[in-house]
C-alpha cells in the first residue's frame, strides 16, 4: 500500500511553532515538507506597498529550522505566497534569506524561484481579449487598472511540480493557493486526487483545525484510500469535527473548494477519530475543470491617512456622539476650504469615525442598541498626500477634544487621547482591485521559473 507522509510545520512562515513538535514531524521522515507565508487576510498592503506582514527576524526564525529539516532528511520543502503578497520582491526577500542561512549553516541546495507578479502589458492583452473574467462581486474594471498597482496570479500545483521535476531541493514560489503546496509532490506520484486535495485543504494552515487551534504542525500519512492527520505539539488535539470544520475556513460552500484544476468534492467526506490526536479521513472527490483558470489579486495606492485614537467615559458625550459627529463632518469641510484656501477640494478628503463600543464593526449596522460605558473613538483621516491628511488631522484632533456637547456650559472636554501628539501618519493607503481569474490558459503559462545551486 502506498504511504506519502506530508509535514505541515505551521500556519505561515513566521508565525512560530513549537520546536519539540515539529522535530517530532520530522523524525516521521516525511516526503515533503510545505508551508504556507502569505494570504489577503491582513489586506492589500502587503501587495500594495510589496512590504511582507511578518519581520525578517521572524520568518528567519523559522527557515532556520525548515531548511535544516529538509537537509537532514533530503526531501524538499515548498513555500507558496512568498513575502505575504506573492510579488517578485517576496521570493526575493525569502530567497536572500535562505541564502544568508545557508552560508551560515552550511547548507547546499538548488533553489527554485517561482514568480507570479504579472507585467501589465500581458493583463492589458489578456483583457483585450476577452480572457479576464469576473467573479461574483467583483468590482467593475477597465483595462487601466493593471497600470495602477500591482497584481498577481495564484498558481496551482503544476510550476511547483514543474520545479520539483526539475530536481529543486527547495522551491519558493509567488502567489499560490495555499492547497497547491501540500498537493504538489502526492499529485505527482500518483495518489489519490480526491484525498490529496481534501488533505492539503485540512493542513493548508497548520494547526488550526486543532483544538485548541495553534501556529504548530500536522502530520499526514496519505493512503490509497484515506488520510490520517496527525497534531504535533503536546497538549493539542484533533477531532473529527474540528477537522471537518476547516472545510469551512475562507469558503463559501463548506463542501466545495475550487483550485484552478478542478473543485474539491466533500460532501461524501467520512471523519473517524482513530485517537485523541489523529483523525481518518476518506471520501472526497475531485472534480477536474473543463476550462483551466488562475485567479488575480491586484491592489492600487488609495491616498494617504493620519489616524487618531481618543477615548470617552463621559454619559453625556457618549449618548450625544452620534448627533455631533454629523454637524463636525460640515465644519470640516468649511475648516478645509478656509486653512487651504480652496487648494484641497473638501470631497478628496474623508474624515471617519469609528465609535468602538457602539457599532464600529459593523459600521453603524448593529442590530442592538448598546449602553456602553466607554467608547474609544478612532479617526481617520484620508486624502490625496500625507502632508494633507496630517494638517486636515490637526484640527480635526483639537476640535473633536472640544465638541460643543448640548447639556453642558462652557468649555469641555470630550475625548481623552492617549498618545501625544494624537496624529498617527499611517503612510499609503490600498485597496483591492480585483476579484477575476484568467481564461484559456495552459497551467504554467502566467509564471516564470529560475533556478541557482546555493
Amino acid at each position: 500500500m502506498m504511504e506519502l507522509r506530508i509535514l505541515a510545520p505551521t500556519g505561515v512562515l513566521g508565525a512560530g511553532f513549537d520546536a519539540d513538535a515539529f522535530w517530532r514531524g520530522v523524525d516521521a521522515r516525511p516526503h515533503v515538507i510545505a508551508c504556507d507565508a502569505g494570504s489577503t487576510d491582513s489586506g492589500p498592503a502587503a501587495l500594495g506597498a510589496g512590504v511582507p506582514k511578518l519581520s525578517d527576524q521572524a520568518v528567519t526564525r523559522d527557515l532556520r529550522l525548515l531548511l535544516q529539516a529538509r537537509d537532514r532528511l533530503g526531501v524538499p520543502l515548498v513555500i507558496g505566497s512568498c513575502g505575504t503578497s506573492g510579488r517578485d520582491v517576496g521570493v526575493d526577500g525569502v530567497a536572500a534569506l535562505c541564502r544568508a542561512i545557508a552560508a551560515e549553516e552550511g547548507l547546499r541546495f538548488r533553489l527554485g524561484l517561482i514568480y507570479s507578479e504579472q507585467p501589465r502589458e500581458r493583463l492589458q492583452e489578456l483583457y483585450d481579449c476577452g480572457r479576464v473574467r469576473a467573479l461574483a462581486s467583483a468590482p467593475a474594471i477597465d483595462r487601466d487598472v493593471f497600470a495602477r498597482g500591482h497584481t498577481v496570479a495564484m498558481m496551482g500545483v503544476e510550476p511547483i511540480q514543474a520545479a520539483l521535476t526539475d530536481g529543486c531541493d527547495v522551491v519558493l514560489a509567488g502567489r499560490a493557493t495555499d492547497t497547491a503546496l501540500f498537493a504538489a509532490l502526492p499529485g505527482m506520484l500518483g495518489a489519490d486526487p480526491g484525498l490529496t486535495w481534501h488533505m492539503a485543504k485540512t493542513i493548508e494552515c497548520g494547526a488550526a483545525c486543532a483544538v485548541p487551534p495553534s501556529a504548530n504542525g500536522l502530520l499526514v500519512h496519505l493512503r490509497e484510500d484515506h488520510f490520517d492527520v496527525t497534531t504535533l505539539a503536546e497538549g493539542s488535539r484533533l477531532t473529527p469535527r474540528s477537522v471537518a470544520a476547516h472545510t469551512l475556513y475562507e469558503n463559501a460552500d463548506p463542501f466545495r473548494v475550487r483550485e484552478p484544476s478542478g473543485t474539491l468534492d466533500t460532501t461524501q467526506a467520512v471523519y473517524e477519530a482513530v485517537d485523541a490526536r489523529t483523525v481518518r479521513v476518506r471520501g472526497a472527490r475531485f472534480e477536474p475543470a473543463e476550462e483551466y483558470t488562475n485567479k488575480l489579486e491586484g491592489a492600487e495606492p488609495a491616498g494617504y491617512q493620519t489616524v487618531i485614537f481618543g477615548g470617552v467615559r463621559d454619559r453625556v458625550v457618549i449618548e450625544r456622539l452620534s448627533e455631533l459627529l454629523p454637524l463636525a463632518a460640515k465644519y470640516f469641510e468649511a475648516k478645509i476650504l478656509d486653512v487651504f484656501g480652496g487648494r484641497v477640494d473638501p470631497a478628496s478628503v474623508d474624515i471617519d469615525y469609528r465609535l468602538y463600543g457602539a457599532g464600529a464593526v459593523l459600521a453603524g449596522r448593529e442590530p442592538d442598541a448598546l449602553n456602553p460605558r466607554e467608547l474609544g473613538v478612532l479617526i481617520t483621516v484620508t486624502a490625496p498626500d500625507q502632508d494633507t491628511a496630517h494638517a486636515v488631522a490637526t484640527f480635526v484632533a483639537h476640535a473633536s477634544s472640544h465638541l460643543p456637547i448640548p447639556g453642558y456650559d462652557g468649555l469641555v472636554s470630550t475625548l481623552a487621547y492617549p498618545f501625544s501628539p494624537p496624529e498617527i501618519d499611517r503612510g499609503p493607503l490600498y485597496r483591492f482591485t480585483l476579484n477575476h481569474v484568467v481564461t484559456g490558459v495552459t497551467p504554467t503559462e502566467l509564471f516564470r521559473t529560475v533556478t541557482e545551486e546555493v
